[in-house]
């Protein structure tokens, strides 16, 4: 079961001292409700594409579409009309992650695994996002090993789906589930830091790194399980 997609999310915020603490405030919460809506919007995306029985999407497909709503994403994140693209974003993600999900679910305790992995992404996101609130350390150092990170981790990524490298594939899984939890860390750090001002830019990686980090889950708790 290798068909999924995991991306290389924007990292474009540098956090600093921590200044305008309102304002941060206001990022942040902004950036959370938007969050909760965009999971809301990729649950329900994925829950029709399961009903639907929908099959494999193809690869390329999935990822030019992908890159093409992140491309119109970043034109548009100082306008209203960039709130659209974040949960064309999600809704995408969540419509090509339903297969995936009936996949898993189609064997033997599969969906219960489903479910462990996102419960395991809930609590991986609260316990980094907690560290970021509550030690208000600044951890704009870990950016420049973020952004390399994921990168040659979606490379990788490529290279088990196309070349069918299961043992590539499981190690990619933990390397996205490691910076996606990292990121997932950085993100809320810049924000609280005033290093990111903008909460659909920070929505957009917050979401992909908990989409990265659920089907990296997924796949190193089935593998483990012997059901890959």
């Amino acid at each position: 079961m290798d068909k999924d997609y995991r991306y290389a999310a924007p990292t474009s915020a540098t956090a600093g001292p921590i200044v305008g603490g309102e304002q941060a405030a206001s990022v942040l919460r902004n950036t959370y409700g938007l969050l909760a809506m965009s999971l809301a919007v990729s649950a329900a995306a994925a829950w029709f594409a399961m009903a639907s029985n929908i099959g494999f999407i193809n690869p390329f497909i999935v990822i030019g579409v992908y890159f093409a709503l992140l491309f119109a994403n970043a034109k548009l994140q100082n306008s209203g009309w960039g709130i659209l693209t974040v949960f064309a974003i999600t809704g995408w993600l969540g419509f090509t992650t339903g297969p995936i999900i009936n996949a898993y679910a189609s064997v033997p305790g599969g969906m219960e695994t489903v479910t462990l992995a996102l419960g395991m992404t809930a609590t991986v996101f609260i316990v980094m996002s907690a560290i970021a609130l509550v030690t208000r350390k600044d951890f704009s150092f870990m950016g420049s090993f973020l952004m390399v990170g994921l990168i040659v981790a979606f490379v990788c990524g490529l290279v088990g789906l196309f070349f069918n490298l299961p043992m590539l594939s499981l190690a990619v899984s933990g390397m996205f589930a490691l910076l996606s939890s990292l990121l997932i860390l950085w993100q809320t750090s810049a924000i609280i830091h005033g290093g990111e001002t903008n909460y659909i830019r920070a929505t957009v990686t917050l979401f992909i790194s908990l989409y990265n980090l659920f089907l990296s889950l997924l796949h190193l708790l089935t593998a483990l399980g012997g059901d890959d």
